[in-house]
């Protein structure tokens, strides 16, 4: 079954429904690169409403330790998430389980950074390119999404209720992560959105 993440939360309520419709893990954006940055009390706010059994993931990007360290005390969440230049070693530092994110905008050419990483949970393949934030809408080949590593591989970037069926029949990816393509505006959820692409995943599967 494919997992699915809905990112960029900004609202308990979008939160809460993602969660009732089904998403298996909610995004919330700490860096000031973003639109759909949160503040810790937003962040918090979130966390502490969500059902059991739905993790919490906070995204940074080449943002300072201090700052993943606050999040890390203050929302506790399940998972890191880093999508600028960290190093293996610089993502591992806080000892909490973390992702990776991969810029796959630069097409064949971004794969080697697939294996820089041994130390990440997962790896998420994204359509933006190198030094863009994510979230752009961007998607890329997905017919790139590698057969042969070890960790799981999450597939982002221009996914829609419309794509995301076909991506996951491409991919065969672990998890789905979606932000703009549910989206009224930055960081704002569309209820109608969020229940149409998370049937497709489902449907995609029962396929």
């Amino acid at each position: 079954m494919t997992r699915i993440k809905c990112c960029g939360m900004t609202r308990v309520e979008d939160a809460l429904l993602a969660a009732r419709l089904g998403a298996d893990a909610i995004g919330l954006v700490f860096t000031a690169r973003s639109k759909r940055q949160v503040s810790f009390e937003q962040a918090r706010a979130i966390r502490q409403a969500l059902p059991p059994f739905v993790s919490t993931v906070a995204l940074f990007m080449d943002d300072d330790a201090g700052l993943v360290q606050e999040a890390i005390d203050t929302v506790q969440p399940d998972l890191l998430q880093f999508h600028g230049s960290e190093r293996d070693d610089w993502c591992a530092q806080f000892g909490w389980r973390y992702l990776k994110a991969i810029a796959m905008g630069a097409g064949v050419t971004a794969l080697p950074q697939l294996r820089a990483y041994p130390g990440a949970a997962g790896l998420l393949l994204d359509g933006h390119g190198l030094g863009e934030a994510g979230g752009s809408g961007k998607a890329f080949d997905w017919s790139l999404m590698p057969k042969d590593l070890p960790q799981p591989l999450m597939l982002a970037g221009g996914l829609t209720p419309g794509n995301v069926a076909e991506a996951i029949r491409i991919a065969r990816p672990w998890a789905v992560d979606v932000a703009s393509g549910i989206e009224s505006a930055p960081g704002i959820k569309d209820p109608q959105k969020m229940a149409d692409f998370i049937h497709a995943v489902r449907w995609a599967d029962a396929s």
